[in-house]
């Protein structure tokens, strides 16, 4: 064969082969690289998606959670608010108690003062009138002992 009829029927079956692929094979293999360019950058803005809302659940998170410590600080002053005012109050009823013991008390030992002096003038009375009648040896009446008891009393 002739050198340049084996070059004219490589060159044609080297075109019917390249529009062979340009045909059939070419195509596929663009739209298959053309789906995964679209997959890869559908994956990366997915990511990106993904990075956004994860930075947002952190800064969500981060202000329930600022927000929880604020509220239970809150609730740790009304719970030492209320503990100074269990406090404050239990002081006020134990001194008013205290107060209402020492009042009684003083009530009571006023009373008794009151009581013993009542029964030492009678004592002295008595005695008064015991030395007065031994003095004058006679019994005075009992208008005239009244008087004497009532002005040493007085005295008294």
């Amino acid at each position: 064969m002739n050198l340049n009829a084996t070059l004219i029927l490589q060159s044609i079956a080297m075109m019917i082969f390249v529009w062979f692929c340009m045909k059939f094979i070419w195509p596929p293999l663009l739209k298959a690289m053309d789906e995964r360019r679209e997959r890869i950058a559908e994956g990366l803005a997915a990511s990106d998606r993904a990075e956004k809302a994860l930075e947002e659940a952190k800064s969500k998170a981060d202000d329930e959670l600022k927000e929880a410590r604020n509220k239970a600080q809150q609730i740790v002053e009304q719970a030492n608010q209320r503990h100074s005012q269990i406090l404050d109050q239990a002081k006020d009823d134990a001194n008013a108690e205290k107060q209402r013991s020492v009042s009684s008390a003083e009530a009571e030992i006023a009373q008794a003062a009151n009581q013993a002096r009542e029964e030492l003038r009678a004592a002295v009375a008595a005695l008064a009138v015991k030395g007065a009648s031994k003095i004058l040896e006679k019994e005075v009446d009992e208008n005239t002992h009244r008087e004497l008891l009532d002005k040493l009393i007085q005295e008294i």
